[in-house]
């Protein structure tokens, strides 16, 4: 039998009381109350996706994706050299796209009520290893705004990579698409995590009750805590009336009454 045990003041009679805490009880305990474990994973998920169904707001992403071609002075064509530069040119790009005047250009194209630091928030850039392809992600509650944001970004900041960094052209590769479903919040994952936590929270009260919890309910627990052994026990009659006082008694209350 597995066991650990620590000591702990438990009264002030007492001061070396051991506290047993046994592995195959806690075991015991936690399937015994499966059933309570399982219903409050259930309620719990249940919360978690009414919860996200009607607190939180859902958001739609629209993105789009722009290649940036940039020829050496003089050249007919694009050389392996171009490619190579272009790919070091990226994060310039990137930070381009989130520029103040990129930000303000698309307010005033749009009519948007925004600060250029809010509409930044909406806005994410990504860039391939070794690739020159930008790709612009616009996140709004609104999908028709997300995209009309998007295709926005993108034109902006076309004429500010070609004017700025001197690139050959920006070429658009994929105009953004209408969302049809939010990119967020992921119900399914919060239900799924809801689930989780509800049963982990309710073993751990299972488990922190079965620990503190030191009544004597049978002859094993009075040899156990108190080291006397029974010769006898007396059964109570099915309806009698239990005496409440001796009801839930535990090992150092019942110490105490015998001392006395």
């Amino acid at each position: 039998m597995n066991q650990y045990t620590k000591n702990t003041r438990m009264n002030p009679e007492s001061d070396n009381d051991e506290l047993t805490i046994d592995l195959t009880e806690v075991i015991g305990a936690l399937l015994k109350k499966a059933h309570i474990i399982i219903l409050t994973g259930i309620i719990v998920a249940l919360l978690a996706f009414i919860g996200t169904k009607l607190f939180i707001t859902p958001m739609y992403t629209a993105e789009t994706k722009v290649y940036v071609l940039s020829k050496s002075e003089g050249s007919t064509g694009i050389s392996a050299t171009d490619l190579q530069a272009g790919s070091y040119l990226i994060k310039d790009y990137t930070e381009l796209v989130k520029s103040r005047t990129v930000m303000e250009q698309v307010i005033a194209v749009l009519n948007l009520d925004v600060k250029p630091e809010e509409l930044m928030e909406m806005i994410s850039v990504e860039a391939a290893t070794d690739s020159r392809i930008l790709t612009i992600k616009v996140e709004s509650d609104d999908p028709k705004q997300a995209k009309e944001i998007a295709d926005a970004v993108r034109e902006a900041v076309s004429v500010q990579i070609t004017e700025i960094m001197d690139a050959d052209a920006v070429n658009t590769v994929e105009k953004a698409d209408l969302p049809s479903e939010p990119s967020s919040p992921n119900t399914m994952k919060n239900t799924m995590l809801g689930g989780i936590l509800g049963i982990i929270l309710a073993m751990g009260v299972v488990v922190l009750i079965s620990i503190l919890d030191d009544t004597i309910k049978t002859p094993d627990d009075v040899e156990r805590y108190l080291g006397l052994n029974t010769l006898t026990s007396i059964p109570i009659a099915e309806g009698a009336k239990k005496n409440k006082k001796a009801k839930g008694l535990s090992a150092r209350q019942f110490t105490k009454t015998m001392n006395r």
